[in-house]
């Protein structure tokens, strides 16, 4: 924290909060601003912007590693085949990861020590090895914008949003021993179609393609991991998928036409749903399967939820403000300056010192 607050007097990039009083949390929120080209790290608890770092071009999404000591940032950039790495310690743009082929890189995940991204203009999910400075893995999902990846725990299991085929896909670990891998760039070893190589050459990969509504693209899994939810931007609805029978169950008429986002809080309760088209936050009781609350925050994209589960963050990206919500009253408690057109949120663990 030392590191932070000196760099960040040093670059003058110091920002107020609108909530004071608070404890710091174990950990930092990470917010690109894409009018800036910028990643702001922020103390959750004053609401200060501890410093920034030059993103990149066109930066869109950006996740932390475990560590909390690198950000990783997509450069969707028209089709560009970067991702910007930062060192978080020493507030600086480290050289970016030159994805080759692999264009249009979007979402992002940190899991088992690796990076995990989508890169639309391949159409596949792939991943980058830090240790090795490497792409170890790929796997084609032959879908159109495969655009959001989650990569559960245990590495068993993936899913996909594709947004212009209004799909999700699953993509599953099995048995089988593989069937070999066709000719690839130099560094990356990928799947073979619906049957591809894991990373390492472990096993195989079952994908199974599950229509959903039209422009399906912020989803996430149930912290129970039973069930996908995903928000439909054309049809203004929320598919919700069972992981058992890869089967939509149930679609909600949530009326979140423009759906950006969508996110579960820690404990599953709720799901929280941002939409471009209007200044509502949707709020749904993930049991009932029912609206809570509308709440007004601004035109909303990115979603990060507070690990503590105390705080939901939402960049109000046309508005150039982060709303911070308490999720005890649902209630928006304090606004973050981080830049112009805030997008793409993340929270980075507090880094061993």
């Amino acid at each position: 924290m030392k590191t932070f607050l000196t760099a960040a007097l040093l670059l003058g990039c110091l920002g107020t909060g609108a909530v004071r009083g608070q404890t710091a949390r174990a950990g930092s929120l990470l917010v690109l601003a894409k009018a800036d080209q910028t990643l702001a790290i922020v103390d959750p608890g004053t609401l200060e912007v501890l410093g920034r770092v030059p993103s990149g071009p066109d930066p869109h999404e950006v996740v932390a590693a475990s560590d909390g000591r690198t950000a990783y940032i997509s450069n969707y950039n028209g089709g560009g085949n970067i991702i910007t790495v930062v060192d978080l310690v020493g507030l600086k743009a480290l050289a970016p990861i030159d994805l080759g082929p692999l264009r249009a890189p979007h979402g992002l995940t940190f899991v088992g020590g690796k990076l995990w991204f989508t890169a639309e203009g391949a159409k596949v999910i792939g991943s980058y090895d830090p240790a090795s400075a490497k792409i170890d893995w790929v796997l084609g999902t032959g879908q159109n914008r495969t655009h959001m990846i989650f990569v559960s725990d245990d590495l068993a299991r993936m899913v996909t949003s594709n947004v212009s085929s209004a799909t999700m896909t699953i993509i599953e670990k099995s048995a089988g021993r593989g069937r070999g891998a066709p000719v690839a760039p130099a560094g990356v070893q990928p799947g073979t179609g619906n049957r591809g190589r894991g990373p390492g050459g472990q096993g195989d990969w079952d994908e199974t393609v599950v229509p959903v509504g039209r422009g399906a693209e912020g989803f996430d899994v149930s912290p129970d991991g039973k069930e996908i939810w995903a928000a439909n931007a054309q049809d203004g609805t929320v598919s919700i998928v069972d992981v058992a029978t890869k089967t939509v169950t149930q679609t909600l008429a949530a009326n979140v036409n423009g759906a950006n986002r969508l996110k579960f809080t820690p404990d599953g309760k709720l799901a929280f749903v941002s939409t471009l088209s209007g200044t509502d936050v949707v709020i749904i009781n993930a049991g009932t399967r029912r609206e809570v609350k509308r709440l007004k925050v601004g035109r909303a994209a990115g979603i990060q939820m507070q690990p503590d589960g105390a705080r939901v963050y939402v960049a109000c990206t046309p508005d150039n403000t982060v709303a911070v919500i308490d999720l005890k009253s649902l209630e928006v408690v304090g606004r973050i300056d981080a830049g112009g057109q805030p997008d793409g949120l993340a929270w980075a663990p507090a880094a061993p010192r």
